[in-house]
């Protein structure tokens, strides 16, 4: 496996326009127009409740995962994408992790997401690190897309 490393994006460092526009470019290569956040994704990101991490590769950004957590109790994960070059070599796993442990220092409960039921991969990575399916909403991508609402919760002791 290449050398790479999961890096926290921070709204005040220098590298912030460099790296949210390469996001941006990779939000609108991977993601249809009306899942796609490529609009909003700044705006987003300047919430307080609003984090993104991302796998950097030889300076190159390979993934992405955008989470935030709009109660004490309660987070989610906004999007997750990895480029097609660099998939099947742990990147969305890692990203996943990375972002899971950043919630759980929030003390959240549960964490949810909602993703496509024909992406297979993502719904694959999505049951090995624990989400389960909690219910089908019809319509919510486009008027003939549905999602599968995911959660993972944490034992509280």
């Amino acid at each position: 496996m290449a050398n790479w490393e999961i890096v926290e994006l921070h709204r005040n460092s220098a590298n912030w326009p460099k790296m949210l526009g390469e996001i941006v470019r990779i939000e609108k290569k991977i993601f249809p127009k009306h899942e796609s956040l490529a609009k909003t994704f700044e705006e987003e990101l300047r919430k307080k409740n609003c984090g993104l991490l991302y796998s950097e590769i030889g300076g190159e950004i390979a993934g992405y995962v955008m989470y935030s957590w709009p109660s004490s109790l309660f987070a989610s994960i906004t999007k997750l994408a990895v480029k097609e070059n660099h998939r099947r070599r742990g990147h969305g796993e890692a990203l996943l992790n990375a972002a899971i442990q950043k919630c759980r220092t929030r003390n959240v409960h549960r964490i949810s997401l909602h993703v496509d039921p024909s992406r297979s991969p993502a719904m694959s990575l999505y049951k090995k690190l624990g989400f389960q399916v909690d219910s089908l909403i019809d319509g919510y991508y486009s008027s003939d897309r549905n999602a599968y609402r995911m959660y993972l919760d944490f034992d509280m002791d």
